[in-house]
């Protein structure tokens, strides 16, 4: 079972595979949960229906999404004790105290609001009821705040002393707040809400492509092209900042993104816009870019110096490949994402945000863009940081577990395949068919209305606050004529 690889090998296989699929559920839950409190907030502000309808659609997908990022969550962690023992053993003095502040603030306050969230509309007052939205986002955040700075920790750590071969911790303000958190923070906030906000414009954009122009469909496509154009723009200024944080303290991995062999000592640095890294001859092939301009943006001079990945040795610089091209599928995408919504901008103006099919058409293939620039982000991240998994102190080789064998971590990798594809291929069929169906308009004056979530019956488990089938019948609902007004404003 060990397909030919290593247990080092075959182990770092498993956590990327277990932590790529967990991490596009808590991104999602992230945005969802602030995009669901933002809809509550504009329905108690407004009592506008479409807010609350909107409120009632999307949180069935945030429910499924929540749930299956707490499941894929929980198996991840287990590897710290199974393939990564010594990992624990060495850095858990560090890493296992922010977890633990993770849970005790962040899942328990999830937890503890998340049933009103789901189940208390019209048992509780609106009010009480926007407070319980609000601590789930809230909780949402904070569970990013712990968990970034941990990873942050791995990746530029501080306040630390190393006694009999044990990272003992000394300031935990240093920490926490270690050098490249605020820049990873901030990065990953607005990744999070780019993927909900790029789905929420997928949505609307399949429907809108289908025909569909009520107000509940225009309302979410316009909310959410706002909220891209914002996030986009944002990231561009923080992920620049995050850069000039990189080539301070991990500057291998700085050379590694920009493809930078030899250390530019009197001329400006390029930025490749293309290269195919050749790590064995240690050059690149084939290449194209621009000259000066990446000494520019790393340095902000024309002449400015960046060292080169000769200037490191062999064993310690990652995948230069990997790193090269995750990094500019990230950027790549991001630039795409702010031409779309400037793209929508002129839409808008024009007056044909809602009837341009071309535009629909985009807005459906850039649905899933938000999912695939954060992986590549975070590949990027992973490798660049190889081969250490506390940067400069701890290799990842050293981390292993000593007793565990290429044949048992090989095994349980093939496993995890098989339930994973089962398991969270089944709750992403469901999100899916959620999504085709689409936000319909509740009729305000039933009983239904006020005894729960989906149909708005009483719900008996967790899965009940989204709907258990699909007619055909919803996939063009019929909805009342004050919502179907043919107009394009907002």
């Amino acid at each position: 079972m060990s397909l030919g690889l290593t247990a080092l090998e075959l182990a770092r296989i498993q956590f990327a595979f277990t932590v790529s699929f967990h991490i596009i559920f808590p991104a999602t839950s992230i945005g969802l949960a602030c995009f669901l409190a933002l809809l509550e907030w504009k329905w108690l502000r407004t009592q506008n229906p479409v807010y609350k309808d909107l409120f009632k659609y999307w949180i069935k997908i945030f429910a499924v999404a929540f749930g299956m990022g707490v499941v894929s969550g929980v198996v991840m962690s287990y590897q710290f004790g199974t393939n990564w023992s010594e990992f624990s053993r060495i850095a858990g003095a560090v890493t296992g105290p922010l977890l633990t502040y993770e849970v005790l603030s962040a899942f328990f306050l999830e937890a503890g609001f998340l049933g009103i969230m789901l189940f208390g509309w019209g048992r509780v007052s609106p009010k009480a009821h926007f407070f319980a939205t609000l601590m789930v986002a809230i909780g949402t955040c904070i569970s990013m705040f712990w968990i970034l700075s941990s990873n942050s920790w791995m990746q530029t750590p501080q306040g630390f002393a190393i006694e009999n071969g044990i990272i003992v911790p000394t300031d935990w303000w240093a920490i926490v707040f270690n050098p490249s958190f605020p820049y990873r923070f901030a990065h990953m906030a607005a990744a999070a809400f780019l993927v909900s906000s790029l789905l929420v414009v997928g949505t609307a954009a399949w429907h809108l492509l289908k025909g569909r122009r009520d107000e509940l469909v225009k309302k979410s496509f316009s909310m959410g092209l706002w909220m891209v154009l914002v996030t986009s723009c944002l990231q561009i200024f923080i992920g620049d900042n995050h850069g000039l944080n990189t080539l301070k303290h991990q500057p291998v991995k700085l050379a590694a993104i920009e493809g930078h062999w030899n250390t530019n000592h009197d001329h400006g640095m390029p930025l490749l816009l293309f290269a195919l890294p050749d790590m064995e001859n240690e050059r690149n092939n084939a290449e194209i870019g621009i000259p000066y301009l990446g000494s520019l943006i790393l340095t902000h001079s024309k002449e400015g110096q960046v060292t080169g990945l000769k200037d490191f040795a062999k064993e310690d610089r990652p995948n230069v490949p990997i790193v090269f091209w995750s990094f500019r599928i990230m950027v790549g995408l991001g630039i795409s994402m702010v031409l779309l919504s400037l793209t929508a901008l002129w839409l808008r103006k024009k007056g044909k945000l809602y009837s341009t099919s071309w535009f629909h058409k985009c807005a459906i293939v850039m649905g899933p863009t938000g999912y695939i620039a954060l992986l590549a982000g975070w590949i990027t991240t992973e490798v660049g940081r190889q081969p250490w998994v506390v940067y400069g102190v701890l290799r990842t080789k050293d981390g292993l577990s000593h007793t565990v064998t290429a044949d048992q971590v090989g095994l349980s990798l093939i496993l995890f395949v098989l339930v994973y594809t089962l398991v969270f291929g089944s709750g992403i069929y469901y999100m899916l068919k959620l999504i085709k169906t689409g936000p319909t308009f509740i009729d305000s004056t039933s009983e239904s209305e006020i005894t729960g979530l989906g149909h708005f019956k009483t719900p008996l488990r967790p899965l009940s606050a989204v709907e258990d089938s699909f007619d055909d019948t919803t996939q063009n609902p019929i909805t009342p004529a004050n919502h179907n007004k043919e107009n394009n404003h907002d």
